[in-house]
């Protein structure tokens, strides 16, 4: 196997895409990782590094072109590190997806023959998400509100209109970040810790219309957030809520310690499955409205129910896998950590009239044991864990609760090919993984798994 080093250059063949959306090479054997391959190029590729087994390099020149390679619409791209893979053909990005789903489940979970199911594309490949983060920074003396340069987190682009949110979001971007520079506000320095500004948080109601603002400061500036709020109520009637929260800590995170409803109410509605959800400012919910409904359709049908059963739903996040489970079964106990879901949850529970859920606020791993205490069982569990998975813990305690069913929703596949793997020699027989992709242009993939006990 050939050796280079750091600053040569190399012609590469890439063969693959890993999981985060790199491509995969070899150049004599040697192995190297190109941000912006695509299967099928051959590409001119100065190393940046080069470690024993494996090297990771920039492209300075396409030698000959992929078949997937198309033109990526947005301005930012290659520059942005939100959609790596706009240049893939989306029916190739799909391909690779599921054959990302397959090799970790093989190789992670050790599952020989798995039953995937072909993947489910999205309907929408622009303008599907509903929520949208965007960080706020000093550029070259001015004010910027956008999204982090690829592979920087202290570099900010400023985005003037994002591809993956509505039309009417990007305009209420504009209007904040006009607001900003009028005003002069000034940004939080995490260097000094003094300033003000942190995130803009949009959230959209695809289906009600409602569009909330959150803004994220370091201190409680209501003022500035009141005359903000007029300006945009008064151009954008959508914006039915806006919001403030407080982040006085060095963490670089867009959640507050304290809230302030500016204007407006506290929450957005949506509609979905035919319920009705309240959707608070730091609550989870699933980012793109036409997947997610795709996808409770499948942990519906994956968790047959007689109307008898009691559910589990970990992770119950704002409850609304436990709502629609509600429906057809005799009784749902949601675990959520956080406390602003378990407030939704229990505002969304009463709003569409529905008794039968009891959330309880908790890791999974310390309410679960605690309940099979109790005395509580459970035929069916549906668990939807964070890109980390279950904790060991955690998966122990459901091994533990025996119930017949499992339905598995994840966002990662290595973490879900890791836990299948952990059901299965724990007395699961894997009957199907779907995998759906809840996000195009990225390379981030959805999948639901159904178990039953052997």
């Amino acid at each position: 196997m050939a050796r280079y080093r750091a600053g040569e250059s190399v012609s590469v063949t890439v063969e693959d895409l890993a999981y985060g959306g790199e491509g995969v090479g070899r150049a004599e054997g040697y192995v190297i990782f190109v941000p912006g391959g695509i299967p099928g190029d051959r590409l001119r590729v100065r190393l940046t590094q080069a470690r024993p087994r494996f090297a990771r390099g920039q492209v300075e020149a396409v030698e000959q072109s992929s078949p997937h390679r198309v033109e990526p619409p947005c301005p930012y791209f290659g520059r942005c590190g939100g959609c790596r893979l706009q240049h893939v053909d989306y029916q190739a990005q799909l391909a690779f997806k599921e054959k990302q789903v397959r090799d970790c489940l093989v190789r992670l979970g050790g599952l020989g023959e798995v039953p995937l199911a072909p993947i489910i594309g999205a309907p929408e490949l622009y303008g599907y998400r509903n929520k949208m983060e965007f960080t706020i920074a000093e550029a070259a003396g001015q004010t910027v509100v956008g999204l982090h340069e690829a592979e920087r987190y202290d570099v900010i682009l400023d985005i003037e209109r994002c591809l993956l949110q509505s039309d009417l979001l990007n305009a209420v971007l504009g209007e904040v970040r006009t607001f900003i520079r009028e005003r002069g506000l000034p940004v939080y320095d995490p260097e000094t810790e003094e300033g003000l500004l942190r995130f803009l948080m949009l959230r959209e109601g695809k289906r009600s219309g409602e569009v909330m603002v959150n803004l994220v400061t370091a201190s409680p500036r209501l003022a500035e957030a009141r005359a903000l709020a007029e300006r945009l109520q008064a151009r954008f009637p959508q914006v039915t809520a806006v919001v403030l929260n407080v982040n006085p800590k060095k963490a670089s995170v867009a959640l507050g310690v304290e809230e302030h409803p500016v204007a407006g109410r506290e929450t957005i509605r949506e509609h979905l499955g035919g319920l009705e959800f309240s959707i608070s400012a730091n609550s989870f919910f699933q980012t793109n409205t036409l997947q997610a409904e795709r996808l409770f359709e499948l942990v519906l049908e994956y968790a047959a129910l007689t109307g008898t059963e009691t559910v589990l739903d970990l992770y119950s996040g704002t409850g609304a896998i436990s709502l629609l489970l509600a429906r057809r079964c005799r009784a749902v106990y949601g675990i959520e950590v956080m406390a602003a879901p378990i407030e939704d949850a229990v505002r969304n529970a009463r709003a569409n009239g529905i008794a039968n859920c009891t959330f309880l606020p908790g890791e999974v791993r310390h309410v679960l044991p605690e309940l099979i205490r109790k005395g509580v069982r459970a035929e069916v569990v549906v668990a939807d864990p964070p890109r980390a998975g279950f904790h060991p813990k955690a998966l122990k305690a459901t091994l533990t609760l025996a119930p017949r069913r499992i339905v598995y929703v994840s966002c990662n596949p290595s973490t879900l090919a890791r836990d299948l793997g952990g059901l299965v020699r724990g007395g699961y027989r894997l009957e199907v993984v779907q995998p759906l992709d809840m996000f195009p242009h990225t390379p981030h993939i959805e999948a639901v798994a159904r178990l039953e006990r052997r």
